[in-house]
């Protein structure tokens, strides 16, 4: 049995996993940077352990220092959460030669799949569609200008061992491909340390569908239905939503085979998702595997009934795989949006300072996860994201009446956040529709951004006429509140 688990990570998530080890009866022992402010994720843990007063390269990304802080931690385990090190073969591999559990998949497993180019060809050996494309080892930016006409324009060039849309860009002709190569290979470096890129087909209008699943280790693998994530800002998610919508039980069955088939595949251990791109015409491809817990497992956890991170901890202390495929069944509709310290208004800046007022929504079927409270400080070291509100309903338009709801009752004062600007994402008739794409906020963008209550330009046209009132009044001139009554001069 597990004893203590060591949580070299941050916000919500390190929260989350701090509360499943509470409920399990395990110790839980945070890792962080002391450039964080910790006060309200600390009031979860047994304790806790600095990982150094840098930023995110010298503290949660670094190995040896994490390794070293659970051995001062006397930990016997330890959880990534996500980001960071999660999907970091190094970690894996540094905990199975220290003796420490690794809660999380095979180093191995992480392996296969970090590199996109690698994992293509082993989801081709597996029979699961992927992208048309090119993966080759020759990188020479002849070889891929070639391969790009092969392939056609719109081709989307990508870093291969990337994620959350760097070093990914979009070309369009002939004539944007080679800059495009050039700068998406300095960029690979710069994030990765790895400059190499593959090319695939872009596809127009595509969905963003992905399979949580959950495997043993030893073969036996289960898939906890599917979350669309299609709704997404720079390749990176805003909404997502369980069952996805629009869809038919034949291709989520097709998807959910390919899925359990992939993480076979690699002899998957714990959770992890499988990320599928779907077409207009409902054809599907392989996009990546994520060897992790994922930002929005909270909306599978409320309709499949279940504790992903209570699993967890269970199968890497000996257990055996909670669930059968025939168990697990859907019930209702959940959706995710994340709350970030951002100004929708100015390209989405990042912000930072102290939270001066701090609500939640509450109610039956509202859950909040949250890293931050009133007092927090919103640093510039760290993603600024502050909490994820899910709420869960018996169908899709009672989840986002809810949702609606949540979001107006969520109070955030001292920084400038997204909540008006989700508010209007979910209340859009497109997203009611369940017509959505990775091109929502684009093709919407003009009808998401803030409107301006027909009543100010009235006011500001009374504001502004104050001073030549004034001026009227001091020549013997009457005034506008002459003609209103005695109550316009109080």
């Amino acid at each position: 049995m597990i004893r203590r688990v060591l949580v070299p990570n941050r916000g919500e998530i390190a929260v989350r996993i701090a509360r499943a080890c509470r409920e399990a009866g395990v110790e839980s022992l945070l890792g962080y940077s002391e450039a964080d402010d910790i006060r309200y994720v600390r009031r979860y843990f047994d304790d806790a352990v600095p990982l150094g007063s840098g930023d995110a390269r010298e503290t949660y990304l670094d190995v040896a220092r994490v390794i070293d802080a659970a051995r001062k931690g006397t930990a016997d385990a330890i959880h990534p959460g996500y980001g960071f090190l999660s999907e970091r073969a190094e970690l894996a591999a540094a905990c199975d030669e220290a003796g420490i559990i690794f809660i999380g998949p095979k180093a191995s497993s992480i392996a296969a799949m970090g590199s996109k180019a690698e994992s293509r060809h082993l989801m081709q050996r597996l029979g699961v569609p992927v992208v048309p494309g090119y993966d080759g080892e020759d990188q020479n930016v002849n070889t891929l200008t070639t391969e790009a006409a092969r392939i056609g324009f719109p081709v989307l060039v990508k870093a291969s061992a990337g994620g959350g849309g760097k070093g990914m860009r979009i070309v369009r002709s002939a004539d944007e491909l080679r800059p495009a190569i050039e700068s998406a290979q300095r960029e690979a470096k710069k994030s990765f340390g790895d400059d190499r890129l593959l090319l695939e087909r872009y596809i127009e209008e595509p969905r963003h569908v992905e399979f949580q699943i959950f495997g043993d280790g030893n073969g036996n693998v289960v898939h906890l239905f599917e979350r669309d994530c299609s709704i997404q800002r720079r390749h990176q998610k805003v909404i997502e939503e369980t069952p996805a919508p629009r869809y038919s039980d034949e291709l989520r069955q097709r998807m959910a085979a390919a899925a359990v088939a992939a993480a076979r595949g690699v002899d998957y251990r714990s959770a992890g998702t499988v990320e599928f791109i779907v077409t207009p015409e409902n054809e599907f491809y392989f996009l990546e595997m994520n060897t992790r817990l994922q930002v929005e497992h909270p909306i599978t956890e409320e309709v499949a009934g279940v504790d992903l991170v209570r699993a967890q901890l269970a199968l890497a202390g000996g257990g055996t795989l909670p669930w059968k495929q025939e168990d697990l069944h859907q019930r209702g509709h959940a959706i995710e949006v994340r709350i970030y310290a951002e100004d929708p208004d100015d390209r989405f800046l990042p912000q930072s300072g102290k939270i001066a007022f701090y609500r939640e929504p509450s109610g039956p079927g509202v859950r909040v996860d949250a890293g931050v409270s009133q007092g927090t400080e919103i640093g510039v070291n760290f993603d600024p994201m502050l909490a994820k509100l899910i709420c869960y309903a018996e169908s899709r338009d009672a989840a986002i009446d809810r949702l609606d709801r949540a979001l107006r009752d969520y109070i955030v004062l001292g920084t400038k956040t997204n909540i008006s600007w989700l508010r209007r994402l979910v209340t859009h008739p497109a997203f009611r529709d369940g017509r959505v794409s990775t091109r929502f906020i684009a093709d919407h963008e003009e009808s998401l951004q803030r409107s301006t209550p027909e009543i100010v330009p009235a006011i500001a046209a009374v504001l502004s006429s104050i001073p030549k009132q004034r001026s009227q009044r001091s020549a013997g001139v009457a005034s506008v509140w002459d003609s209103v009554g005695s109550w316009g001069r109080a």
